[in-house]
């Protein structure tokens, strides 16, 4: 019921606009229009592994955009990769440990605001036990070079120059598949997932199948920053994504206020520069998108309260220097525990699953 009042209040350009905001990329936009012109029950989908704790890029980065989807009334699937995940060793290539930490996932998701009518959970192994799929996966291998295949193993925060395990081909293959499998018209990732996602326009033609709209977010940047490097590339950017990898240079979604605290305090914050300034990145990615305002409480000595209702403000403000660093990271820390809040509350009655996770991932919530 709630998806079709969506549909009746939005016209085609409140919903393209709704499924593009915040965007980093889209291929290609007049893709997407003809979509909404033309298809009634539109899927999108993203993929993740299963590994640690959710943090702020993947609940409320790409999270975001997954509830956007749902929102404009697009049949939206959060795809838990549970084979993909063990390809690349994660939760140390335990398939048992992957699948019972598939579950975290799932409520880590619905915790954010995806516990939605049309949002629906499905695990890899759940369309991967056909020879339909495995036929799929060779098909599409058949029309990609291997070094193609190997241009895009940095998915999955692989290098091109690092000792390969030979199961690491099957990845890009598979992940190609998963879009075709499962009919999806809108892949989402992030910047990140590029290189597959252009592989799948390239070679489904060449299979007579549909090729999907592509869309990217940004990757939020890790709180340990560029050092004060500017010219990154984007396979430097990449590296420096927030990551479950990395504790103390991620915000994980089950922090506490007081860690939280901790973290962005410690975080990289040049004053008056925006480019690569991991705590104005969570401004712009994060919190405006989800809140839509940032307010700064400061004493009336500093300036006293402020709220800036969109990024360019803030961009003036601390380029000039009348927001400083410390300004700026006490308002990220109070926005982002704003936004955790409704995440410890749901966990209080699933404190099993923060228990499991700890178990498996040896790291106890901070």
């Amino acid at each position: 019921m709630k998806q079709i009042q969506i549909l009746v209040v939005m016209n085609l350009e409140q919903r393209y606009e709704l499924i593009t905001k915040n965007t980093e990329e889209v291929i290609q936009p007049e893709e997407v229009k003809k979509l909404l012109q033309e298809k009634e029950k539109i899927r999108a989908y993203a993929g993740f592994e299963i590994s640690g704790y959710l943090h702020l890029g993947t609940g409320f980065v790409i999270g975001k955009k997954l509830k956007d989807f749902a929102e404009a009334g697009i049949h939206t699937i959060i795809f838990l990769a549970d084979w993909h995940s063990y390809i690349n060793d994660k939760l140390g290539g335990d398939m048992e440990a992957i699948q019972a930490a598939g579950e975290y996932f799932e409520h880590a998701m619905r915790s954010v605001g995806l516990d939605l009518p049309n949002v629906e959970y499905i695990y890899s192994h759940e369309i991967a036990d056909t020879s339909e799929y495995w036929e799929k996966v060779i098909r599409i291998a058949k029309h990609a070079t291997l070094t193609r295949i190997i241009r895009c193993l940095p998915i999955m925060g692989r290098k091109e120059t690092e000792e390969m395990n030979s199961s690491w081909l099957f990845y890009p293959p598979m992940q190609a598949a998963d879009i075709k499998q499962m009919e999806i018209d809108i892949a989402l990732g992030g910047t990140d997932q590029r290189k597959i996602h252009v592989l799948t326009r390239e070679v489904f033609p060449k299979l007579k199948w549909k090729k999907p709209v592509i869309i990217h977010t940004p990757l939020l940047m890790g709180l340990t920053g560029s050092s004060g490097r500017m010219d990154l590339t984007p396979e430097e950017l990449q590296e420096l994504k927030m990551s479950k990898s990395k504790p103390m240079s991620a915000i994980f979604i089950h922090d506490s206020p007081k860690t939280v605290q901790k973290k962005i305090r410690k975080a990289i914050c040049p004053p008056k520069e925006i480019k690569n300034n991991p705590v104005a990145e969570i401004v712009r990615l994060v919190v405006f998108p989800n809140l839509e305002k940032f307010e700064v409480s400061r004493p009336e000595k500093y300036g006293g309260d402020v709220t800036y209702n969109s990024w360019e403000e803030l961009v003036k403000d601390y380029t000039e220097g009348s927001l400083s660093p410390v300004d700026l990271k006490n308002g990220v820390t109070d926005a982002i525990n704003r936004l955790l809040e409704p995440v410890h509350k749901y966990f209080e009655k699933r404190k099993d699953l923060l228990e499991l996770m700890s178990k498996l991932t040896g790291v106890p919530v901070a």
